[in-house]
C-alpha cells in the first residue's frame, strides 16, 4: 500500500504566503505525476496544478502566477507554493500521486488526507 502525507497548512492573512508538502511512502516502484486539488466548503473538488515526472507543469488560470508546484523525486515529494493568497483561496488542499507499486507494471492514484488553508484577516 501507499500513503500520502500532508503537513504544511495553516492561517495567513491575504497577500501571504504558504508552502504545502506531500510525502509518499510505502512498496512504491516509482512516482510518475503528482498534483493538488482543492474544495472549499459546500464546493466540488476543484483540479489546482499538476507535475510530470519530467518535471513539466499545468496549472488552473485561478492560480497561474501565484503558485508554484515542485517535485523532490530521491524523496517522493511534491510541494505547493503558495503566494499571494486570497481569500478564495480557503479550502482544504488534497495531494495526489500516480504510483506503481512494486510488482506491478501500471500506476494507480493515491490521495492525500488533505490539509486546511485558511486566508482572513
Amino acid at each position: 500500500q501507499v500513503q500520502l502525507v500532508e503537513s504544511g497548512g495553516g492561517l495567513v492573512q491575504p497577500g501571504g504566503s504558504l508552502r504545502l508538502s506531500c510525502a509518499a511512502s510505502g512498496s512504491i516502484f516509482r512516482v510518475s505525476a503528482m498534483g493538488w486539488y482543492r474544495q472549499a466548503p459546500g464546493k466540488q473538488r476543484e483540479f489546482v496544478v499538476t507535475i510530470a515526472g519530467s518535471g513539466s507543469t499545468n496549472y488552473a488560470g485561478s492560480v497561474k502566477g501565484r503558485f508554484t508546484i515542485s517535485r523532490d523525486n530521491a524523496k517522493n515529494t511534491v510541494y505547493l507554493q503558495m503566494n499571494s493568497l486570497k481569500p478564495e483561496d480557503t479550502a482544504v488542499y488534497y495531494c495526489n500521486a500516480d504510483v506503481t507499486v512494486l510488482g506491478d507494471h501500471f500506476p494507480q492514484r493515491y490521495w492525500g488526507q488533505g490539509t486546511q488553508v485558511t486566508v482572513s484577516s
